[in-house]
């Protein structure tokens, strides 16, 4: 099969043929119809990501067709299938208290096995696996392995966010521009904050009901100025120190602060004031993927119109176009994810 093989960091991927996938007693393998191209790619592609070695072939937020279904698994060919980036063994103590997602014997395609910058990838531990609803086109539901599965959990999973309620979005790339829809959906007020007045105005556009450009001003001040008094949810995401201080600072008393943003390599450790957390009484949560059991509420709801994740996809590319958009994340990124749909070319 044709794939994108990270061979040194911060370098072009390598386009080669490679063998196909063994098909696992316990999953399948599927034919990857579309794979985004996602921040945490470019944390291991630039040699960032603990887990992520030369010899990777990225790609962990895919949708794809069964081609080939072990003798323990539950699908068959042809079913259509998403899969979170998190593949939870589904009978340690983590699983079976409904924390997939911390599941110490968890698999993770993309980053320690191989990904799907290929034209099929191999799925162990198929009961982490969902069913695609026919009128989810592939390259939106990409999204629901990774950026669109986090933010989910993030607001209903950890900081319960109710309507009416104030959220602040600091970043809004992939995931961030989730959290804005998704917030929108459950019914709250949403300001999102960025350096790039383009993605501001494309959040705006999509229904964000303020926007701060981090470039202009102290952002935990103006947001506190538009939400009368501070955010009650803010998500970070990010993962860097300048944002996640600006998250902690703009909420008010009690408010929830959501790490969301990946903190590795050298923004692993960070200088945060503790004093806004204290004096604040805030909660912090971390979060990271979505328990699988938790699909079918996220597609109920794009599923009854009640939230549009298309706006979310901005460009469609073929696999060779994958280490330009990688190179992109070195800098502030335009609106919009890629995801890749063509892996001919």
């Amino acid at each position: 099969m044709r794939a994108a093989v990270l061979r040194a960091y911060n370098e072009d991927l390598s386009l080669e043929q490679v063998a196909d996938p063994q098909c696992p007693a316990d999953g399948v393998v599927l034919q990857v119809e579309a794979c985004g191209v996602c921040r945490s790619d470019w944390h291991g592609w630039v040699g960032e990501h603990p887990r992520v070695k030369p010899g990777q072939i990225p790609g962990h937020e895919y949708c794809g067709t069964v081609v080939e279904a072990g003798p323990q698994s539950t699908y068959k060919v042809g079913d259509h299938l998403v899969a979170p980036f998190i593949l939870a063994c589904g009978t340690c103590p983590s699983c079976q208290s409904g924390h997939q997602n911390t599941c110490p014997n968890q698999r993770l395609p993309g980053f320690i096995e191989p990904g799907a910058f290929a034209e099929y990838i191999a799925v162990p531990f198929d009961h982490n696996l969902a069913r695609l609803p026919e009128s989810l086109s592939p390259t939106v539901a990409a999204g629901l392995g990774c950026r669109v599965t986090t933010a989910w959990h993030a607001l209903t999973g950890r900081a319960a966010l109710a309507g009416g309620e104030w959220l602040a979005v600091h970043g809004t790339g992939g995931v961030g521009l989730s959290a804005m829809l998704l917030g929108k959906a459950l019914g709250a007020h949403v300001v999102v904050v960025d350096i790039v007045q383009e993605k501001l105005d494309h959040a705006l556009g999509l229904g964000a009901d303020a926007a701060v450009n981090a470039s202009e001003g102290d952002v935990a001040e103006q947001i506190k100025e538009i939400t009368g008094g501070g955010a009650h949810v803010s998500v970070e995401a990010l993962g860097i120190e300048v944002t996640v201080n600006a998250s902690l600072e703009c909420l008010r008393p009690l408010g929830r602060h959501v790490q969301v943003g990946l903190p590795t390599g050298h923004t692993a450790r960070m200088d945060i004031n503790m004093s806004a957390i204290y004096q604040g009484n805030l909660a912090v949560y971390g979060t990271r993927g979505m328990p699988s059991w938790r699909y079918p509420s996220l597609l109920g709801l794009i599923e009854s119109g009640q939230v549009d994740m298309t706006p979310l996809i901005a460009r469609e590319i073929g696999l060779s176009g994958a280490s330009e958009e990688l190179r992109a994340f070195n800098g502030p990124t335009p609106p919009g994810v890629a995801v890749i749909t063509d892996f001919k070319a």
